[in-house]
């Protein structure tokens, strides 16, 4: 998915001659911490909620205050994966877009990147997780796929990170059913390492069961 696809039109933009008082009451009605700034459709740059609260003379205009704006932006054409790493970096929670023309097109917000964040990683899919942990000579995507589809199961989405401590790389696997106790048995007979699993359980422990089907047989003596 593209940063385009994702743009959030309702989101106010601000011009030169509004008022800072303007500018305040937009990022409180909105709940933003920053606004766009725009001129003949060229983005200026961002004024953050911080910067605004600290100019006591609210009738005084945005061009007064050009110096405080804050110049970034995102491509339309670039995947929406990159846009968090924005709001990361400048603790923001709108991530402006402009076009091959340097105009401006709007902004994403956090949670439409929160939404999309969710159907990329596969949430609305019902299905188990599986999370592995391992060093990283272990991980070989083509066996734990092999493991998986062992099962008659399909992986829906995998993702990795590292722990910076350790080094060691923990490896998330979504599963496209719940029914997830064998694919786990099979990680463990294969040695691998199962920090956690969520899912429905298929089979029970045989004493369980031939202790229920006693009971159910005196019961009808």
């Amino acid at each position: 998915m593209l940063t385009a696809q994702l743009i959030n039109f309702g989101i106010p933009q601000l011009q030169l001659d509004d008022s800072v008082g303007k500018a305040k009451q937009l990022i409180n009605d909105f709940k933003l911490t920053h606004l766009p700034i725009v001129s003949d459709k060229k983005f200026l740059g961002l004024i953050s909620e911080e910067e605004l609260l600290d100019i006591d003379e609210d009738k005084i205009t945005i061009e007064k205050i050009q110096d405080q704006f804050l110049l970034f932006y995102i491509q339309e054409d670039v995947h929406f994966l990159n846009a968090i790493n924005y709001c990361n970096q400048y603790e923001t929670n709108v991530v402006p877009v402009i076009d091959k023309n340097a105009e401006f097109m709007g902004v994403i917000t956090t949670e439409n990147l929160l939404k999309s964040i969710g159907e990329f990683a596969g949430a609305n899919e019902i299905g188990g997780l599986i999370i592995l942990e391992m060093q990283r000579v272990q991980f070989a995507i083509s066996e734990i796929s092999r493991i998986v589809e062992s099962n008659d199961c399909t992986i829906l989405h995998l993702n990795t990170t590292t722990d910076p401590t350790t080094g060691l790389l923990t490896v998330t696997l979504h599963i496209n059913k719940k029914e997830i106790a064998s694919v786990v048995a099979t990680f463990e007979r294969y040695e691998y390492n199962v920090l956690h699993h969520f899912g429905v359980k298929i089979y029970e422990d045989k004493s369980d069961v031939n202790y229920r089907n006693l009971m159910n047989y005196l019961d009808l003596k």
